[in-house]
């Protein structure tokens, strides 16, 4: 049954809409089929320019809530719609992703067995734009303290995933509103400097991968990842939490997934020129700093020479790739080298 009352009210769930029209019906969808439904639906439209708003207000649930501003980017929107949210839990969930039934009353399961837990996070699989599965995300299961894991690498993977206590988001003071992109990376840590994790070990994210979305934006996802790391590794220092060789090392392997990552990334379709040339850059950076390069020497050679095939005959790489997804009945995917 359904209680939208403000005091019973259990959790917030806030999603950002910029120019959403096509997938924010299905996004609403996936949050209003959730098998746990004592909750309000909180909807900060980001100064919208096509039929985002007409496609919400389609939707009739007492607990859907609309709340539009001018355009101000996806940090500002969930700290508008953090103000506005009444649950003792919050989660974020990003116009195009969605939620599998089961992830708002698991992840409050967890938090409600485990109290000193303030966050609970699940794994993720990527979908395209027609909502077919591309690939499966990390499988990492760490629980409490998960400061120095996720320092290494953002294995939360998007925005779209944890359940959070009000109170320790407000604590915090919400998301970085200065940062470009990065955001949800930059506030996991802020939280697991002072809360404990608990991980739900399913899959109950799903990641929509499009050419537009912010993340794609490889030059102000470097900048604003390079911020949150470096951020983060100041505060390390000042604290005196560890020894100098410690830190180097652990700098190091940081810098090394950033730019695997970011490899893999300026490879997604569409390809282009000046996509390959940055992959080229990131390879370099990720080779400089990866304290296992030796051993990794393999993957780096692998990923030089899709990158010369590219830029030197991208028509041989198009036949190759489009014959693998004809056989495979699967996508090329941007993370397909890093998963394997």
């Amino acid at each position: 049954m359904t209680n939208s009352t403000l005091d019973a009210t259990v959790v917030s769930v806030i999603i950002p809409a910029y120019n959403s029209e096509k997938t924010i019906k299905e996004t609403i969808k996936s949050v209003l089929n959730q098998t746990f439904t004592i909750f309000e639906l909180i909807i900060i439209n980001d100064g919208s320019q096509d039929s985002t708003l007409d496609v919400i207000t389609q939707i009739q649930d007492s607990r859907i809530k609309v709340f539009s501003y001018p355009n101000a980017g996806g940090n500002v929107s969930r700290n508008r719609g953090l103000h506005h949210a009444v649950g003792e839990f919050v989660s974020f969930l990003d116009a195009d992703d969605l939620w599998t039934p089961d992830k708002l009353q698991s992840q409050l399961n967890s938090l409600q067995e485990n109290v000193t837990a303030k966050v609970a996070y699940s794994w993720t699989d990527y979908i395209n734009a027609n909502s077919k599965f591309i690939l499966s995300g990390k499988r990492i299961n760490v629980n409490g303290n998960i400061y120095e894991n996720l320092l290494l690498s953002n294995f939360l993977e998007n925005g779209s995933n944890p359940l959070i206590c009000r109170k320790a988001l407000i604590t915090l003071g919400g998301f970085d509103e200065s940062l470009t992109a990065a955001q949800d990376w930059d506030m996991w840590l802020r939280l697991a400097s002072k809360f404990d994790f608990i991980c739900v070990p399913s899959v109950q994210i799903l990641y929509r991968i499009s050419s537009n979305s912010v993340s794609c934006n490889l030059v102000r996802q470097e900048k604003s990842c390079l911020q949150v790391l470096e951020k983060a590794y100041k505060e390390r220092t000042s604290l005196g939490d560890a020894t100098q060789r410690t830190l180097k090392n652990s700098w190091n392997i940081s810098l090394a997934n950033l730019y695997k990552y970011l490899t893999c990334k300026a490879l997604q379709k569409p390809f282009n020129q000046k996509k390959c040339l940055a992959s080229g850059r990131f390879l370099w950076k990720y080779f400089l700093n990866d304290p296992s390069r030796l051993q990794n020497i393999n993957f780096t050679l692998k990923v030089l020479l899709k990158i010369i095939i590219i830029l030197t005959l991208p028509t041989l790489y198009y036949s190759i790739t489009k014959r693998r997804e004809v056989r495979s009945q699967e996508p090329e995917t941007l993370l397909n080298i890093l998963v394997a």
